[in-house]
């Protein structure tokens, strides 16, 4: 599985790269904050959503440490998406956030 720092990420967002993504965590977690632009879909609803995602775009995944986010990543990618897991998650994300 393929994954990136929050740092990296950060980085991709603030040079202006046009980046995708999915962050999996539940919605009270989410309210809390999440990464401006990122698109909110918990992990459970995954499997059901799979229509918000298209598979000619690459997408990061996040979660509140990585282990959920690295199970979305592990799923999607059997299904054919292509997937990249922020190791360290929300906990390791020093940037902005949107709530």
């Amino acid at each position: 599985m393929r994954e990136i720092t929050a740092k990296e990420l950060a980085n991709k967002l603030n040079t202006g790269k046009s980046v995708n993504i999915i962050d999996v965590r539940e919605d009270e977690e989410v309210a809390q904050g999440k990464i401006p632009g990122a698109h909110h879909i918990p992990l459970g609803q995954l499997p059901d959503r799979l229509d918000e995602i298209d598979k000619n775009q690459h997408y990061y995944m996040v979660c509140r440490s990585g282990g959920r986010s690295g199970r979305a990543s592990a799923f999607l990618h059997d299904q054919g998406y292509d997937v990249t897991n922020m190791a360290g998650g929300m906990l390791d994300w020093e940037d902005d956030v949107e709530k």
